[in-house]
């Protein structure tokens, strides 16, 4: 059987989704997590495009061993040379370059003939290999581009150097049939091919991007580059769970392996999604709550005499429990410590007594906790960030009645150790809420986007607010839960807030990997 290299993008092409800003700490834990899922390389960011993401990717580089790391770099040696800063502790360093070679970008949007388009790539390809083991070369929009120039270009790329070469469906154009060919093409047309892996890369903008994948794997590549639940720019890349999925219950079809534990993929789609804000929705494959759910009476009476009459994937393959009521008040501190280890976090001494004392706290309010809930404590606790100065809410007091105008009072301490209090009306009480932060917060604020979810089922669920905003005009988004769906609120504005100025002070010191 063929092997299959996945390379995951969910840190890079997945955090360009409209209103998604991972911080450093969150970044890492997807890091460490997609290393547990078993990814052969992954994209922790573009270095070069703000201070933070090259701190978020040196980090990643020098946490991670058993994974590939990689940034993106432009064909420019500024950028090559901010990537190797970025990645030069990395385990297995490599460089992720890229120009594109369509008509339609090579004229408005390089101002560049194809020869200088081949020139600047052989160029910036053999300047890399000075450095990088592994490089990988990208022709973007590749889709829509002459094949023969692809072939000409590809020569010449792999002659300075390049490892990987990436076709990518840059705009979601291409159908299955017109992408697999593609790359037939090339391996049947560039004498030097067999020098280099071909990899793939898929975006969803007609719904295409996993169907993509799969033809081009069929034709020849063995890499092929996606993210979690598909996030990314516009519609989406292919997602990485169906990919891999697919070439599992159709080995029939799929002659191909991978190194992907798939028992890790709820939980990776998890982490994703509340660090993202992005909610996966009910009916997305292999993910979705109503994945394994059958409503049907014909459905349910097949299922439950043979699941395999509407079930081809099992809940446990992709790693979800069925009962995950485990643990309550009177559950001790070893029994707390073992279940979050089997969730697959581990924590500092420090964070797992925070950890247990929110989990007390949610048990005298909570008659269930649930694996939901612990999982919203947990992401909540390993990704806080400690000694910088920040908003921090003291108290707060809603007065709504239907008769009555909502009024929020709100005391805060700010960042300077001030505390500061007032009130303001809205016409509900979220906004009450909203206007009366904001009137305490000196910062310039616009709220653009509020989504409130329940963590888990039943009138005691935790509320998870999800918010995005202008902060001095930096887009941000943030989160914030509890069981009150006000103090929920309260808690994912201040959050926002608190990441702009967290972004504006020194990289935390983080801790160290765990094995």
């Amino acid at each position: 059987m063929v092997h299959v290299n996945i390379f995951d993008t969910t840190l890079r092409d997945g955090e360009q989704s409209p209103g998604v800003n991972l911080n450093q700490l969150e970044k890492l834990e997807i890091a460490r997590q997609l290393e547990k899922f078993g990814v052969d390389i992954m994209e922790a960011g573009f270095p070069a495009s703000s201070q933070g993401d090259f701190e978020a990717v040196r980090a990643i580089a020098r946490s991670i061993k058993n994974s590939s790391v990689t940034g993106l770099a432009r064909a420019t040696k500024s950028d090559i040379d901010i990537a190797w800063d970025a990645l030069k502790d990395a385990a297995e360093p490599r460089l992720h370059v890229f120009l594109a070679t369509s008509p339609i970008h090579m004229k408005y949007k390089l101002f560049k003939t194809p020869e200088e388009v081949i020139q600047t790539s052989v160029d910036m390809v053999a300047y890399a290999k000075q450095r990088f083991p592994h490089i990988e070369w990208s022709a973007e929009d590749a889709s829509r581009s002459d094949l023969d120039f692809l072939v000409k270009i590809i020569t010449k790329v792999i002659d300075a150097g390049a490892t990987v070469i990436n076709l990518p469906d840059t705009v979601g154009y291409a159908t299955p049939a017109e992408y697999g060919y593609m790359f037939r093409y090339i391996r049947e047309n560039v004498p030097n091919i067999h020098k280099a892996s071909l990899s793939c890369h898929c975006h969803d903008d007609l719904g295409m991007a996993v169907a993509n994948t799969l033809a081009a794997i069929e034709n020849g590549v063995t890499q092929v580059e996606g993210t979690i639940n598909g996030i990314g720019e516009r519609a989406g890349n292919a997602s990485l769970e169906e990919v891999a999925v697919a070439l599992n219950i159709r080995k029939d079809k799929y002659p191909y392996t991978t190194n992907l534990v798939l028992k890790e993929i709820k939980r990776t789609s998890d982490l994703v999604s509340r660090f993202t804000g992005m909610i996966v929705p009910g009916n997305k494959a292999v993910v979705g709550k109503n994945a394994f759910a059958h409503e049907s009476g014909i459905h349910q009476d097949g299922v439950l005499k043979n699941t395999l009459t509407y079930e081809i994937i099992t809940p446990e393959m992709v790693g979800i429990q069925s009962n995950d009521l485990v643990l309550g008040k009177h559950s001790g501190r070893h029994a707390f410590k073992d279940k979050i280890e089997n969730m697959g976090f581990t924590l500092s001494a420090e964070k797992l007594q925070e950890a247990f004392t929110a989990f007390k706290q949610l048990t005298d309010r909570k008659k269930e906790v649930t694996d939901e809930d612990l999982f919203t404590i947990l992401t909540d606790i390993q990704t806080a960030v400690v000694d910088v100065k920040k908003y921090e809410l003291v108290a707060f007091q809603v007065h709504y009645g239907s008769a009555n105008l909502p009024t929020a009072t709100v005391a805060l301490n700010t960042p300077e150790g001030v505390r500061v209090e007032t009130a303001r009306t809205g016409s509900g009480s979220v906004e009450a809420l909203m206007n009366t932060l904001e009137a305490l917060i000196k910062e310039e604020i616009h709220l653009t986007d509020y989504k409130l979810n329940s963590v888990g089922q039943g009138r005691d669920a935790l509320a998870e607010v999800h918010v995005k905003m202008t902060v001095d005009g930096a887009q941000v988004s943030g989160r914030g839960s509890a069981q009150d769906v006000l103090e929920a609120s309260a808690k994912a504005f201040l959050n926002t807030v608190n990441r702009v100025l967290f972004s504006t002070k020194a990289i935390v010191q983080l801790e160290p990997a765990q094995a």
